[in-house]
């Protein structure tokens, strides 16, 4: 069976990475979580004081910083899923955290840093066999993939499925500052001038604000079945 490209764009905190993660392991193919790449590059600037102390970024330092941030996935074997490392240590939790978050989507903006991770997750996805999930995926990274699926749900939804997902892992959390920073978040993902985010003409849309977990992973798995008959 030929070996497709499935790319997964959406909202923050939709259950992306959730649904590519399970379609990834279900059929046996690469899964690579685009979101973390820019998580890591935000964990690397806030660990080396890139930060002005209004919150915009020193893009001249970060630009120079660079080529010393790799980012690389390693399979958990607890897990049976792929951890985040940058520069050799594990950051998976540490890039979810809410420091993170509030200032990922201005470091995600810079041209030189799209341009660096999408050039990375090119590499990553040469010869198919990947599920892949970000913002830019089906309309930037891989325009011809086979299957590109738009995935949304309400700010509220979002935010409370963010919340839950910080308090099971014994983090601090805010339910009200979680949903102004989904709802900030939305605003500069789809306004910045590279990139934006948007829904590519030939994806397919999920909203899955009611959905669960099993239902979601279920619509996604029979949408790859037809891509591969």
């Amino acid at each position: 069976m030929k070996k497709i490209t499935i790319a997964i764009d959406g909202h923050s905190s939709c259950g992306k990475s959730t649904m590519a993660k399970e379609l990834a392991r279900r059929v046996g193919y690469i899964y690579v979580d685009t979101g973390a790449m820019y998580r890591s590059v935000t964990l690397y600037a806030l660990r080396n004081q890139l930060f002005a102390d209004d919150g915009t970024v020193l893009a001249g330092r970060l630009e120079a910083e660079m080529p010393n941030i790799n980012i690389s996935f390693r399979l958990n074997e607890e897990t049976g899923r792929p951890d985040t490392y940058l520069n050799g240590e594990c950051v998976e939790q540490e890039i979810r955290s809410l420091e993170v978050s509030s200032h990922v989507s201005p470091v995600a903006a810079l041209p030189f840093v799209r341009t660096a991770m999408v050039a990375q997750q090119q590499q990553m996805g040469q010869g198919g066999g990947v599920v892949m999930d970000g913002r830019d995926i089906g309309t930037v990274v891989f325009p011809q993939a086979e299957l590109k699926v738009f995935v949304t749900a309400s700010a509220e939804v979002r935010a409370q499925r963010r919340y839950d997902e910080l308090k099971e892992k014994g983090m601090p959390a805010d339910y009200d500052d979680i949903l102004k920073n989904v709802q900030e978040r939305d605003y500069i993902d789809s306004h910045r001038e590279v990139s934006p985010l948007r829904q590519a003409d030939d994806a397919l849309l999920l909203d899955n604000s009611q959905m669960t977990i099993p239902e979601q992973n279920e619509w996604l798995m029979e949408r790859f079945r037809e891509r591969c008959n």
